[in-house]
């Protein structure tokens, strides 16, 4: 069973596959196993890695509390014990805070990072205004709601069940994630990297808008925009033959210069 040592955290984490290598950063409700339609799809083309955050899935999940500025050494964790390097961080909601965090300790492994369905804790006056206001929309939904569609959620009630059954291998939850965006990278910290950015985002999200990501891509220069028509918050579990071609053809495409390195 593999596992990367976080300061003393035990971090579980899969490896699939082969070729330029993928790491997924799950949200408040996954673990590795989320990425069930992503692995099988991509692997034949890409070194796909999940791993699980501490408090979920089979990670270490025995401390009283959890810390969201944790989260980022997790994924460093496994990105130096595998000796990864170029890597596309692909991160889904909170994830994506950890992903752009780790990819900014380690943009000599990190070639980009894929912010899905979030700005990824970057601190902006304009961005914190327009993102509270989404979730102050948000809020007013059930759950289930805000992530998935209700003809998705009609239609196939097996894989809703099944959605709903994924958080419950974990022991966080998102009320125990403190200080996500706390300090967040600013758009100069960003640019300073190196790293390249996308934002990846559905056109039917209820968690975080379409204008709202659109304008994060305005203000951070070079950065890429992909928005999937009629895709929700969790566009990786509700349509993964659009979230897996997004992903690839983002894979295929965004590269970072390293001489500067």
């Amino acid at each position: 069973m593999p596992i990367a040592d976080s300061d003393g955290t035990s971090i579980y984490y899969e490896r699939h596959g082969s070729g330029p290598a993928i790491l997924f950063v799950h949200g408040s409700g996954g673990h590795h196993a989320a990425w069930w339609q992503q692995v099988a799809a991509l692997r034949n083309e890409f070194t796909v890695v999940t791993i699980d955050l501490r408090g979920f899935g089979k990670s270490d999940s025995s401390m009283l509390e959890f810390d969201g500025q944790d989260f980022p050494g997790d994924v460093v964790a496994v990105l130096d014990q595998e000796d990864l390097t170029d890597v596309m961080l692909v991160g889904q909601s909170i994830g994506s805070v950890a992903a752009l965090r780790a990819g900014l300790l380690r943009p000599e492994r990190v070639s980009s990072v894929v912010l899905g369905h979030s700005l990824g804790g970057i601190s902006h006056p304009e961005l914190k205004e327009l993102a509270a206001a989404d979730r102050a929309e948000a809020v007013k939904l059930p759950v289930i709601d805000r992530l998935l569609t209700k003809p998705f959620q009609r239609e196939r009630a097996d894989l809703t069940f099944l959605f709903q059954q994924m958080g419950t291998f974990n022991v966080a939850r998102m009320q125990d994630l403190r200080n996500l965006d706390t300090d967040g990278p600013s758009l100069d910290d960003i640019q300073a990297s190196g790293v390249k950015v996308a934002f990846l985002a559905g056109e039917k999200d209820a968690v975080l808008s379409v204008k709202t990501v659109t304008r994060a891509h305005e203000l951070l220069p070079g950065s890429h925009l992909e928005i999937v028509e009629g895709a929700p918050h969790s566009m990786y579990w509700e349509t993964p033959t659009e979230y897996n071609a997004a992903v690839a053809q983002l894979r295929r495409t965004l590269t970072t210069p390293k001489e500067a390195a």
